[in-house]
């Protein structure tokens, strides 16, 4: 086991999944045997707003928060979200990132407009980008808020969990009546 701490932020908008998607790792890890902080951020999420979780591993782990310049990686439902929280991600770091763009309230009352190419935007400043169309994965398997599956699906292209210690963590974490769903949107985001 890995004794190095590291660390991983899922930020996203209140309502798609972002503090299952968190448990669910925090779960896979822990039957790994790591030490395990996770910190949820709530902000405004029951009105679409920001919401951030710090997933902190490793041998022993001291703190749950995650600093500027420290993510190993960022795990992003939305694309805006993820730009706003890059100065957290440290040199070399990776953004797994849903292209779908939901508008903000500025962009929405037509004070602002939403910003254009910006998973380009984000290659530019050097930073390992990996960018799905999780929406219609999510949909493709049945049901839009599915995303959140699909993106662990994709997370899981970088971590050397077995398929099989997946398949526990989401046994573990969502209700069985929406399992089969979430282990098809897992697996179409893992392809």
């Amino acid at each position: 086991m890995e004794t190095e701490t590291k660390n991983m932020m899922i930020v996203g908008v209140g309502g798609q999944g972002t503090l299952l998607a968190s448990k669910l790792l925090g779960r896979l890890l822990l039957g790994r045997g790591y030490d395990v902080k996770v910190s949820e951020v709530h902000g405004m999420s029951q009105r679409g707003g920001s919401v951030v979780t710090y997933v902190r591993w490793g041998g022993k782990v001291f703190s749950p928060i995650i600093d500027k310049g420290q993510a190993d990686c960022i795990l992003s439902f939305e694309l805006l979200e993820a730009a706003r929280y890059t100065e957290y991600l440290k040199p070399g770091g990776r953004i797994i990132v849903n292209s779908q763009q939901i508008n903000p309230m500025p962009v929405i009352a037509g004070t602002a407009s939403y910003p254009e190419s910006l998973a380009e935007k984000l290659e530019a400043l050097g930073i390992d980008v990996d960018a799905l169309d999780a929406l219609s994965l999510a949909e493709e398997a049945g049901n839009s808020k599915a995303v959140n599956l699909v993106l662990m699906g994709r997370l899981s292209r970088h971590f050397d969990f077995t398929e099989d210690e997946w398949m526990a963590a989401i046994e573990h974490s969502v209700p069985p009546k929406f399992l089969e769903l979430n282990k098809k949107a897992f697996a179409l985001g893992r392809q």
